[in-house]
């Protein structure tokens, strides 16, 4: 494993459970794109990778697929086997997956690029396991990214948090632009043809405390800036978290968040 793939298990060890509570809505978001990309219906035999809390398997059962489920983190397993009784979930980390050579007619892999060291051997590996003529889908966060995507780092910078020597990044060898284009290349890099991908913008409606309920519980790398200088630091960025949403409240209360992201699609 790189280093960007250690700090990302430290980052998600049992975090499961908060992530559900915060995060994992807004993520969900994609789902629908995501399927239809991966051109799955009643029989589909479906991978999805980076399970996190079960919505792309969910939502893939509700369309009639056969669907199995893996993620690195135990606790993201477990879940998703909650939120879908009698679906195959394992462990398992890319870039090598517990499954042979064109087990499956399409993967989808839900923002999950974003959390290896390796995009695109984990990009080779998803080909590997799909069948000749079958589909790879995934989404990653763009960047720039939505207003509404830096939020939490804004107030964390206004409270002096820096982020902590720990946590790793990507690779320069390893990087590439989070972009249509740079995702779309990726694609190509990886053995994938007739690849298409787009850029996806929503506005993400949330309760401004549930909101901040992900980062102060240290969910994602944005949870361990904001917990990276502990009670105190903590306190400060909230300080600072409070005022700024006034520029993303409603007229009703709830925080309107712009996000984007890519979502890219091949075939084998």
């Amino acid at each position: 494993m790189t280093a960007f793939d250690v700090s990302e298990r430290r980052i998600w060890d049992g975090r499961a459970e908060s992530y559900a509570r915060t995060f994992a809505r807004l993520c969900a978001r994609t789902v629908p794109a995501l399927l239809d990309a991966a051109a799955v219906d009643r029989g589909t035999r479906l991978l999805d990778v980076g399970c996190g809390s079960g919505s792309v398997t969910v939502a893939a059962a509700g369309r009639g697929a056969v669907v199995r489920a893996v993620d690195a983190e135990p606790g993201m397993a477990a879940a998703t086997r909650r939120a879908a009784p009698g679906v195959e979930v394992r462990t398992g980390s890319l870039p090598q997956l517990p499954y042979p050579d064109g087990e499956f007619d399409a993967v989808a892999a839900n923002f999950v690029l974003n959390h290896v060291g390796r995009p695109l051997d984990a990009l080779v590996e998803l080909r590997r396991i799909t069948r000749p003529g079958g589909r790879v889908a995934v989404t990653i966060w763009q960047v720039p990214g939505g207003s509404g995507q830096a939020l939490v780092g804004r107030a964390a910078e206004a409270a002096g948090l820096t982020r902590p020597a720990w946590l790793a990044t990507v690779d320069e060898e390893h990087n590439f632009p989070r972009d249509p284009e740079g995702l779309g290349a990726l694609l190509t890099g990886a053995g994938l043809g007739d690849v298409r991908s787009e850029s996806l913008s929503w506005d993400h409606r949330a309760d401004p405390e549930d909101w901040w309920a992900g980062p102060a519980a240290g969910v994602a790398a944005i949870g361990q800036l904001v917990n990276s200088r502990g009670p105190e630091g903590v306190a400060a960025a909230k300080r600072e978290y409070d005022v700024l949403c006034e520029e993303f409240t409603s007229e009703g209360g709830d925080l309107v968040l712009p996000h984007r992201a890519v979502l890219a699609q091949g075939r084998v």
